[in-house]
């Protein structure tokens, strides 16, 4: 993750190489990510940009 100054923030492990990824739910703070064969799913302390 990457912050809009363009500082690491930090990464999130998957088991599998990403192909795509959004962020949703009620407050914007889940991020999913697609996978080959998988969805994943991760609830973060912020939220993303949800324009």
């Amino acid at each position: 993750m990457i912050s809009p100054q363009g500082k690491h923030l930090g990464t999130i492990p998957v088991p599998e190489n990403p192909a795509n990824c959004a962020f949703g739910g009620k407050d914007g703070r889940t991020l999913f990510i697609t996978a080959r064969t998988s969805l994943y799913s991760v609830t973060l302390k912020t939220s993303g940009n949800l324009q």
